[in-house]
């Protein structure tokens, strides 16, 4: 039998045709100063920078973000907001201007009250990973010897919580 859905209450296992076409494109991340978000997401974690689209009536930049794994992105600046929107996985960071230089934070969802979580990054090799993170003096949440063992949390510039997980150690995860 093929895999539709896990079946808990509240899931519909038939959602509409027309929901089909439908892509999760981007989640967004407020940040006080880009360049260090943009530095921790393209050096650190890899990402690319697909777009940059300022507001200058409204004092803010948008900052469009993905793993692209060697593929291929428009040059064509239309041709490539297309691409950004079109496309799985999109990391959006908003820059209100200002902010970096003003003693405003941002939520992180992690202290009271709770909300937004976390976002996360699967790896080829976790340890790896984390011995590189340490390399680089990247903040740790959780470090894999705490709690899960086979999931790390890192802090981002903003202290945004990402979850650092290995697929392949995950397969009995929420098994006795």
């Amino acid at each position: 039998m093929t895999f539709v859905s896990e079946t808990q209450p509240g899931v519909c296992l038939t959602p509409d045709a027309e929901t089909q076409g439908y892509v999760f494109n981007h989640t967004m991340l407020r940040v006080k100063d880009p360049q260090r978000s943009l530095d921790f997401y393209s050096r650190v974690l890899g990402m690319r920078l697909l777009r940059r689209v300022d507001f200058p009536e409204a004092r803010f930049s948008l900052y469009f973000l993905a793993m692209t794994a060697g593929e291929q992105v428009p040059q064509d600046e239309g041709a490539r907001q297309v691409y950004t929107f079109g496309r799985q996985s999109v990391l959006e960071l908003t820059h209100n201007w200002g902010t970096e230089s003003d003693d405003s934070h941002y939520h992180n969802g992690n202290a009271d009250p709770r909300g937004f979580g976390h976002i996360c990054f699967s790896v080829p090799h976790i340890e790896a990973a984390c011995e590189r993170f340490d390399r680089l003096q990247v903040p740790f949440v959780k470090r894999l010897d705490k709690g899960m063992k086979h999931v790390a949390f890192v802090s981002d510039p903003d202290q945004y919580w990402i979850e650092i997980v290995q697929a392949d150690l995950l397969a009995g995860l929420g098994k006795g």
